[in-house]
């Protein structure tokens, strides 16, 4: 089959490595006017390093290894603890975060140099019983046999399929930094969470003594940025307890990125015809279960597995195979998410009412179900 493809995100990439190695034909369509550098760190947890593992790509010597993750009041004390490992040795995958722009290299390592057409938006795309186009900012357009609509939360795709308005602003916004921090938790495997009534704060090694950081605050579109967005940071959370000042001291303007939650229903069926989507443009998620880039590569794996199984059948069904085996997995993460747990205010007494065995259990559980949801 041939196969268009709009957007070279993670969701894209992951898509036609899938998709090239069951020997179709792929063409990428990319906005931007080359791959994307910047952007900071996301966290690959086992469910989709186990994905990255069937697409043939590794993680090794990028990034940091995940073991723990403590749950911390402003104050410094702990509320709970996980250890990620113990899913890491129960499953085979371990958890770890990543560069982003490193994660996009992994997963374009090995595709052919002429796969992406860069600077090229999709502007339409439209269909029939045989095939579909996307007509493109360019003025030109391409055909083929299927096309998935990987290109995110502002996705043209989607608008096509669903209207406007389907993705909604969350009450929550993050301000994050990938910065070359010099603290003690920097080169280690362990990811502070720490919460309090100004709001929450996130630490993660990111590898090569870089520390992936990030604050979240109440926020809604009509908010106006601060003109000073660091110095709002520093006032607001510089008496949190350590690392916390620290991290604030040694940060600069020039790290920060700010980006607002948003999030939309997930929908039984997303696509439409020889249309589907993958990643954020199905699935806009807040991201506080750190799921969005695992997600996406169950998306592009349960696709390919699905497309896989129809042969030279039925493409329209086959899209529709892959919705309806993502939809109870993604709406479970979705519905977690969106509640935002990560920003749950538990009393430490409260926490030590369950033992870090019963929690490590829990999370390895929840890990291996959305593993084995994307791979059965």
């Amino acid at each position: 089959m041939d196969a268009l493809i709009i957007g070279a995100g993670v969701g894209g990439l992951a898509v036609a490595r899938v998709l090239l190695a069951a020997g179709h034909r792929v063409r990428i369509f990319e906005r931007a006017a080359a791959r994307r550098t910047g952007g900071k760190a996301v966290l690959i947890w086992s469910n989709g390093n186990a994905v990255l593992s069937d697409l043939g790509v590794s993680l090794d010597g990028a990034g940091a290894r995940i073991d723990r993750i403590d749950a911390l009041t402003a104050g410094g004390k702990v509320r709970t603890s996980m250890n990620v490992a113990h899913a890491a040795d129960r499953y085979g995958f371990v958890t770890q975060s990543i560069a982003c722009r490193d994660l996009l290299d992994r997963l374009a390592a090995g595709l052919p140099g002429d796969l992406i057409r860069y600077g090229v938006g999709c502007e339409r795309v439209a269909q029939d019983d045989s095939r579909v186009t996307a007509t493109f900012t360019d003025g030109s357009t391409a055909t083929a046999d299927l096309l998935i609509g990987a290109d995110g939360h502002h996705s043209v795709v989607r608008r096509a399929l669903w209207g406007e308005g389907a993705v909604q602003p969350a009450t929550f916004g993050t301000w994050q930094g990938l910065s070359p921090i010099d603290i003690e938790i920097t080169d280690t495997s362990r990811h502070l969470m720490i919460s309090g009534r100004e709001g929450a704060c996130g630490l993660m090694p990111a590898g090569k003594g870089l520390l992936q950081w990030w604050f979240d605050t109440r926020w809604s579109p009509a908010d106006p940025r601060p003109a000073a967005p660091l110095a709002e940071l520093r006032r607001r959370f510089g008496h949190w307890a350590s690392p916390v000042p620290e991290v604030l001291a040694a940060a600069t303007e020039d790290d920060l990125e700010f980006f607002g939650h948003h999030w939309n229903r997930i929908r039984r069926v997303w696509g439409e015809g020889r249309i589907t989507l993958a990643g954020d443009a199905a699935h806009t998620m807040p991201p506080t279960l750190g799921q969005g880039a695992n997600q996406t590569l169950e998306d592009a794996w349960v696709l390919g597995r699905e497309l896989a199984n129809g042969g030279g059948g039925d493409v329209a069904a086959r899209l529709r195979a892959y919705e309806t085996a993502r939809y109870p997995h993604i709406s479970l993460v979705s519905r977690l998410a969106k509640r935002n747990p990560a920003n749950w205010r538990t009393p430490p007494m409260l926490a030590r009412l369950f033992p870090e065995t019963m929690q490590t259990g829990l999370l390895a559980r929840f890990s291996n179900r959305l593993t084995q949801g994307g791979r059965r």
